[in-house]
């Protein structure tokens, strides 16, 4: 069986290493009823999310912070080359509409004038006819139907199936656009557009009036309750304001990146020296494990993968020191039974026996304190908890399995006998 190589998989590094832009924009949610505000803020989070993947940004953050009555959104750009133009594509509003299909003339047409224009410059354009045809959909339209007449959608449950399904209401000038549209498209696909993205074409199957509608579909709970949020957001536009902006260019977070590596050899390098210098022939096989422990959280930060950050840096070579401290109890420890002549297999077991409590306690208060850094902290500092975190959980398994069990192939051996090696 051949075990799968991931050498190849790039670090995914943070927006201090890789230089970006983090914006932080409020949200106006005066226009909206307060029993709304977190559906609507939820809303607009997705549809700037999905501008910026579109834009091109390699997995970008965008978060929700309220604070106090107000609610503001931080998006972390990585990469980012054209700040400017980020900024102008997020601070735009979403917009919902409604687009009914072409007769199949029309859409041909636009098919063939797209053919026609197809690799042409701007210049050659110009001495096309009609060139601006080939720009358009050719397989739906627009109507007089946008978000601005939709009061409502929500996510409900078909009485029949149980299917989930989402519920549509229109106010009173759109309710008779939405009426005479059905009215002509029985059989037809209505599609619904957010930001020029096809997000549903359900099939008209009767003339609706009174305003309401639904949409079916092959929809899991999640995907409905989003769809609805989603239309919700281009109907219910929540305006935003950037209020800060904070930009770290490419060389900067190369630099950082440099430092940090550099700062993390050098202090790995110590605890090897120091390890070697007080234990000895312990310390040697401590390093061993060491080098297994770091290899193994290297590999799952870009198995998971882990955003690196300065401060997951931090957390990491944290977690360095952390595994010492497990082996440097262990050998203490081990060191006090040796002395009182026990046999060296005897040493061992009670070595890591009565070391255990203490390691067991001191990662697991680390832990919690991590898991709560994680859970209420920003981004920067839930890169520092989960790093840590990762570097606890390998550390605990380094010191109980791995350096243990290099100490037992000196068990019954010639070695077992040299009291100075071990301290």
């Amino acid at each position: 069986m051949n075990l799968p190589f991931f050498g190849h998989l790039p670090f995914k590094l943070g927006l201090d290493l890789q230089g970006g832009v983090h914006l932080l924009y409020q949200a106006d949610l005066s226009g909206i009823e307060k029993k709304d505000w977190q559906e609507s803020i939820q809303g607009l989070r997705d549809v700037i999310e999905r501008r910026v993947n579109l834009f091109g940004v390699r997995e970008p953050i965008v978060q929700v912070q309220k604070k106090g009555e107000e609610f503001r959104l931080i998006v972390e750009l990585s990469g980012i080359k054209d700040v400017n133009q980020a900024i102008k594509m997020i601070g735009q509003t979403p917009y919902l509409e409604f687009k009914e299909q072409r007769p199949e003339a029309e859409t041909q047409k636009i098919l063939e004038k797209k053919k026609e224009i197809e690799g042409l410059s701007p210049e050659e354009l110009q001495n096309i006819e009609n060139w601006q045809l080939g720009l358009e959909d050719p397989y739906f339209k627009s109507t007089p139907l946008t978000g601005k007449y939709l009061k409502k959608a929500e996510l409900s449950f078909d009485q029949t199936t149980y299917q989930p399904i989402i519920l549509l209401r229109f106010d009173q000038e759109g309710s008779k656009i939405f009426e005479e549209l059905t009215q002509r498209n029985i059989g037809k696909p209505l599609a619904i557009y957010i930001d020029q993205i096809l997000i549903s074409a359900p099939v008209v199957q009767e003339r609706i009036s009174g305003g309401r509608a639904q949409i079916s579909g092959d929809f899991t709970v999640e995907e409905a309750k989003t769809l609805a949020r989603n239309l919700s957001a281009g109907a219910l536009p929540v305006p935003i304001k950037l209020i800060s902006q904070q930009s770290v260019g490419p060389t900067l977070g190369k630099i950082s990146l440099e430092r940090s590596l550099k700062a993390g050899i050098l202090g790995f390098l110590a605890v090897i020296l120091f390890m070697m210098f007080f234990y000895r022939l312990p310390g040697v096989l401590a390093t061993l494990a060491l080098l297994i422990y770091v290899c193994l959280v290297l590999s799952l930060f870009k198995l998971i993968p882990v955003t690196l950050t300065l401060a997951g840096i931090g957390g990491f070579i944290l977690s360095i020191g952390m595994a010492v401290d497990a082996n440097i109890l262990i050998f203490s420890r081990m060191r006090e039974e040796l002395r009182e002549g026990k046999k060296f297999s005897i040493s061992l077991e009670e070595g890591f026996s009565r070391a255990w409590p203490s390691i067991r306690d001191g990662n697991l208060t680390t832990l919690i304190v991590a898991l709560i850094l994680f859970g209420f902290g920003t981004s920067f500092v839930k890169g520092f908890a989960l790093t840590l975190s990762i570097g606890i959980l390998v550390s605990m398994f380094s010191a109980i399995l791995i350096t243990k069990n290099l100490l037992k192939l000196f068990s019954q051996t010639r070695l077992e006998k040299l009291t100075w090696l071990w301290g």
